[in-house]
């Protein structure tokens, strides 16, 4: 079961109002919505769009159970901008993005192929957010397959912070001068073999952050968010406003940069001036939601 992260804070830092539109960027299972309804009472005009048609599937078998009238289209967020005339709701005043990834991306049913998330299961090797790979598409087995091993070792530090990137990318490209690394669980094993022993048994599993990094370069992530906080900002209804939930630090920098400079241009006010971060219950209970910071803006 996928656990929203940050649920309460977030939907209190929007401060709903009776009447106002609430745009979800990032629907994922449809909770945040489902408790915007619950604490609107009913009195707020629901929209959604995803990238992942899986997760717009299970956001709308949610909020159908619950009865929670909500219109959702599949729409990468980075074209934020096109859900206005998508979804025909007019301008937003409230938008949510939880860029945490939904759960069932990672943990996928036993008997169904996964997408490569995971390197707790051998997954074919994708990471992508589309359900049918088109030609041409890139995926991660391109990225660990091709990729130089500078390339590879500069995106695995960058997106990644991880401290072993060049060992790493050296390890996959000796790898591959054998045969293709096919699966999720084949990256993460090699990962694990080439970290020092003591990295192997620390908090998180020694792949997480390669992954982390594979991932974003393969669905172009950190560029999707910057287009995505500019068209958001500017289909806002004036005095509206945005929450994001981030879960890195890379997110976090550019989240914090485009409200500082929003601010700066007296387009904006800063609700809260530092993050706010999950309680030590949530993250006890959630130990995902470790990373996340809420921060939220307010349109002028």
């Amino acid at each position: 079961m996928h656990k929203s992260v940050l649920l309460k804070e977030a939907i209190d830092g929007l401060d709903l109002r009776a009447g106002d539109i609430y745009l979800d960027a990032t629907l994922g299972s449809g909770f945040h919505m489902e408790e915007v309804w619950r604490r609107s009472g009913g009195k707020v005009s629901l929209f959604g769009i995803d990238v992942d048609q899986m997760s717009l599937d299970i956001a709308k078998s949610n909020l159908d159970l619950s009865q929670v009238p909500a219109r959702m289209a599949r729409l990468n967020f980075r074209n934020i901008e096109r859900a206005p005339k998508l979804l025909d709701m007019g301008e937003p005043s409230k938008i949510l993005f939880d860029l945490g990834w939904n759960t069932p991306q990672f943990d996928t049913p036993e008997g169904e192929l996964g997408r490569g998330f995971s390197f707790q299961k051998d997954e074919p090797l994708l990471m992508t957010l589309e359900s049918k790979v088109l030609e041409g598409d890139t995926t991660a087995y391109d990225v660990v397959n091709s990729w130089g091993e500078e390339n590879l070792a500069d995106v695995i530090y960058g997106y990644g912070e991880e401290r072993y990137a060049r060992r790493i990318a050296k390890a996959i490209v000796e790898r591959r001068k054998e045969k293709p690394i096919l699966s999720s669980k084949e990256l993460a094993d090699l990962v694990k073999s080439v970290v020092p022993i003591f990295y192997r048994f620390g908090r998180i599993h020694p792949a997480t952050k390669t992954f982390q990094a594979i991932r974003i370069a393969v669905n172009d992530e950190l560029r999707a968010l910057e287009d995505g906080l500019h068209g958001a900002f500017k289909i806002l209804r004036e005095n509206g406003r945005i929450a994001v939930i981030s879960f890195h630090s890379l997110e976090d920098r550019i989240v914090k940069n485009f409200f500082k400079n929003k601010k700066e241009e007296l387009k904006a006010k800063i609700i809260n001036k530092k993050p706010i971060t999950p309680s030590e219950v949530e993250i006890s209970a959630n130990p995902r939601s470790r990373s996340a910071k809420l921060r939220i803006i307010q349109k002028l």
